[in-house]
């Protein structure tokens, strides 16, 4: 069965830090590119950031520079550090697995909150 488990969410003030991790089962990590989204009330789902089997990155550009996306092959665990968080990151956080031949899996979301 997959899984998608997600934590590290939370309430933090704006400049502050937090980092979320997502661990995945092991049939789908290795085969997958593994990303983050989030979805904010009143809006659509928006990509954060995702990492390939092969290490390369990609971010939204409102996260650039702030948000790094990293992953522990070992750990079968995917990791998005935010830092200078802002209110406008405020949202459900969620990790994505996605692959040609695995298929796109979801985890449950983790809740984000920045206080201005």
């Amino acid at each position: 069965q997959v899984q998608l488990v997600e934590s590290g969410g939370g309430l933090v003030q704006a400049g502050g830090s937090l980092r979320l991790s997502c661990a995945a089962t092991s049939v789908i990590f290795s085969i997958s590119t593994m990303a983050w989204y989030r979805q904010a009330p009143g809006k659509q789902r928006e990509l954060v950031a995702a990492i390939t089997t092969g290490g390369s990155t990609a971010y939204t550009d409102s996260v650039k520079g702030r948000f790094t996306i990293s992953s522990d092959n070992a750990k079968n665990t995917v990791y998005l550090q935010m830092n200078s968080l802002k209110p406008e990151d405020t949202a459900a956080y969620y990790c994505n697995s996605k692959s040609p031949i695995a298929g796109d899996y979801w985890g449950q979301g983790t809740q984000v909150t920045v206080s201005s």
